[in-house]
Parts: C-alpha cells; sequence; structure tokens
C-alpha cells in the first residue's frame, strides 16, 4: 500500500506543489528561505546610498528572475523524471 499509494500521490501532487513554491518565490521579496539575505531591502538601502535606482534595481531584477528561473528548472527536472503530467485543460 505504501508503494503504491505513496508513489502514486506524489507524482499527482509533484507539479501542483512545484508551481506553488515558485509563485511564492515570485511574490515574495523575502529569499531569506534560501539562505540569502533580504535582496529588496538591499536593493533600497544601495540605491539610497549610490543615488543610481535604475542600475540598483535593474540589477534586483536580474537576480530574481536567474532564482526564479534556477527554481523552476529544478522544479521540472523531478516532474520530467517521474513522469507527472498535468492535463492541459487543468484539473
Amino acid at each position: 500500500m505504501r508503494l503504491a499509494v505513496l508513489s502514486q500521490a506524489i507524482r499527482r501532487i509533484l507539479p501542483a506543489m512545484g508551481k506553488q513554491f515558485v509563485y511564492m518565490l515570485k511574490m515574495s521579496s523575502l529569499v531569506c528561505v534560501l539562505g540569502l539575505s533580504e535582496l529588496t531591502r538591499r536593493a533600497n538601502e544601495l540605491s539610497v546610498t549610490v543615488y543610481r535606482p535604475l542600475e540598483t534595481y535593474t540589477i534586483l531584477l536580474l537576480e530574481y528572475l536567474a532564482l526564479v528561473l534556477v527554481v523552476s528548472w529544478l522544479v521540472r527536472r523531478p516532474e520530467k523524471r517521474m513522469g507527472a503530467n498535468v492535463p492541459e485543460g487543468g484539473c
């Protein structure tokens, strides 16, 4: 029972859990869950001291983009390996 039910449950839950994690990462400026310092606060401090907000926030944008792309890639790897396919129409 453990092997049959758990493997099927993980296969069905993995895409939704991965997408939820990526969504939380996108909507949150608090990346300290991943062990990084809070990026937005540091960018604010830097733009105030250097007086170059465009460059500072562009770098911040690229950091978040790289972080989201890496996490999305890491979430897709086990989905492909386990064959977790979600139908196109949703549930």
